[in-house]
């Protein structure tokens, strides 16, 4: 068994009204830096999205979170915030925002396997 590593992580938000604070989990930001490990990953349910913020324009969500996606993975077409270093890319996705997609705080803890947590955090709190 491998040696625990410290992570953080924090959870994608859907804020369709920023001024009323409701939000719908979306996707998961996890990073570990010892293990190189920075990844994005989102579903928007579309009848949990549809019922929760009819108006939204589903689209431009998704390339959104696309970009973050890109960003995460150090991709050039996610532009000049993804050609930082993996620790910097993940301060920007974590910031605070008040937009319609926002992180939630960021959460630290011990792993050994990251690719198994982001799993597991997706499953529990977004699907």
């Amino acid at each position: 068994m491998s040696e625990k590593q410290v992570f953080e992580y924090a959870f994608i938000r859907l804020v369709p009204k920023v001024e009323r604070e409701e939000f719908l989990n979306v996707g998961v930001i996890l990073f570990c830096k010892r293990k190189k490990y920075l990844r994005v990953k989102y579903h928007l349910n579309p009848e949990k999205t549809a019922a929760f913020a009819p108006l939204l324009d589903r689209e431009e969500i998704e390339e959104y979170l696309k970009t973050w996606e890109l960003i995460s993975s150090g991709d050039p077409e996610g532009g000049p915030v993804a050609q930082l270093d993996q620790a910097s890319r993940f301060r920007w996705l974590t910031a605070v925002r008040s937009t319609v997609i926002q992180s939630s705080k960021v959460h630290p803890g011990l792993c050994d396997n990251p690719e198994k947590l982001m799993e597991d955090l997706f499953v529990k709190y977004v699907l």
